[in-house]
């Protein structure tokens, strides 16, 4: 049997699965609450968020503010800006004069949280987790038990399913683009998805020197356009607390409906790295002709692909405005398809206690799974709930407030109550001054016992 770790407490009143930025948060906002014993556990052996995807040039898409704490406690050691403090270099970020922070740095602002934080260990992996009136968790390494979980194990590559047998080192998914992007000199490349990661591949292969460029690229999407992302003024509302508030009442399929219509303000291209792949383009077919061959390709819906006799790809794809069916070769393909929420199978154990919709979990408004065990026993969860709290829940943009949410649920200490948007979402003013929905305008959520 599995014991507890030399020196290491083996009963927590909250122990966390992930450290990523999602439960990063949450350890940043506990770290000082020495009366909520927490451990945060993740299977990597350090902390890493997307490395392999950190192309020089590569900005993150959010404001600095955004990070694990300081939109719902300023104060809190595990800021950014508490991070460049330390490190003796705020003076130079500053005077640096960035229009969007380096994403490089901004990985290494949390690898040092993570760091620094004696409650977040790596190179432990969660295995199976049961409840008779505590959690009772069973790791790779010893057996602990908890009063609470935060589940916060992020996403994983996706490719459609035809794809993923057929990867390698000559067809791969964006997150391994740094590690296999050295076999494309003189080759024909294609690019598949029209998002912010596919640009930046898009850019950064077509600045290689002359020796390491490829002859050819095809960047393909299914969109109509290269769409920037939807930054302005009144869309970064959707990313304030009152409108997940908003949003979680909705009907499902009044939540389903504004997910896709307004998916770029999530998931557009910066417009700096547009004008930069425009530049390039004007300089390959006006400047310097014959350096580089390159089609953009909108409108286009992978089908299918194939391994050639002579050892190539064959990408087949259909033109969805005339449904005409056409066909590519190449030498490497690069998914940049996004990503998918990571399986949780350490909790099969207690699948059939939970309530779920649309295979995602429900959640009360302190981001608890919904489940028939005790009120006081919560299994919180963290970057897997987009179906009800929208499309902030998958990026930074709300990390530090529901982590907050979390403590409240822990607690008692709630955010701080911010003055609404200007937008009035819905009907009614509540005493507070923030808007209240009604029951009989906003139905509940539908909730479906386990399959």
């Amino acid at each position: 049997m599995k014991q507890a770790l030399n020196g290491a407490p083996s009963h927590y009143t909250l122990l966390g699965i992930g450290a990523g930025p999602a439960n990063l948060s949450l350890a940043s906002l506990l770290h000082d609450k020495p009366e909520i014993s927490n451990l945060f556990l993740d299977q990597k052996a350090a902390f890493s968020w997307h490395d392999d995807q950190m192309i020089d040039g590569a900005t993150l898409q959010v404001s600095l503010f955004k990070d694990l704490s300081t939109l719902t406690d300023p104060t809190n050691k595990f800021t950014f800006m508490s991070y460049l403090h330390e490190k003796g270099r705020i003076y130079h970020f500053l005077n640096a004069q960035f229009d969007e922070i380096p994403r490089r740095e901004f990985r290494n602002y949390m690898a040092w949280a993570a760091e620094k934080n004696r409650n977040v260990s790596f190179g432990e992996r969660v295995l199976h987790i049961d409840f008779d009136g505590v959690f009772r968790i069973e790791t790779d390494k010893r057996q602990l038990t908890a009063d609470h979980l935060a589940v916060g194990v992020g996403t994983k590559p996706w490719v459609p399913e035809f794809a993923a047998p057929l990867l390698d080192n000559s067809q791969f998914h964006v997150s391994q683009y740094m590690k296999k992007n050295h076999n494309t000199a003189g080759k024909q490349v294609v690019i598949i998805g029209g998002g912010q990661s596919g640009a930046e591949v898009f850019l950064d292969l077509s600045s290689k020197p002359a020796s390491e460029r490829p002859e050819r690229i095809t960047w393909l999407s299914r969109r109509r356009n290269f769409f920037p992302i939807d930054d302005s003024t009144f869309t970064n509302d959707f990313y304030m607390p009152c409108y997940s508030e908003y949003f979680s009442k909705l009907p499902l399929h009044l939540r389903q409906k504004t997910n896709r219509e307004n998916i770029l303000t999530s998931d557009g291209i910066s417009e700096s790295t547009l004008r930069a792949i425009y530049q390039k383009l004007y300089c390959l077919r006006f400047i310097t002709p014959g350096e580089l061959e390159f089609d953009l390709m909108t409108s286009r819906s992978v089908s299918n692909v194939v391994q050639t006799s002579s050892g190539r790809w064959r990408v087949d794809y259909k033109h969805l405005d005339v449904e005409q069916a056409e066909h590519i070769e190449a030498d490497v393909i690069i998914w940049a398809t996004g990503y998918a929420p990571a399986e949780k199978n350490f909790l099969d154990g207690l699948k059939d206690r939970i309530h779920y919709e649309n295979d995602e979990f429900v959640i009360d408004d302190d981001f608890a799974i919904v489940w028939d065990g005790p009120r006081q026993n919560n299994i919180f969860v963290q970057n897997a709930v987009r179906g009800q709290r929208g499309l902030p829940d998958v990026n930074l943009s709300l990390n530090a407030w529901r982590a907050q949410r979390i403590m409240g649920r822990l607690c008692g200490e709630y955010p701080r109550q911010q003055i609404s948007s200007f937008i009035d979402w819905s009907p009614g003013v509540d005493n507070n001054g923030a808007h209240k929905i009604k029951d009989d305008v906003m139905p509940e959520k539908k909730i479906i016992t386990a399959r």
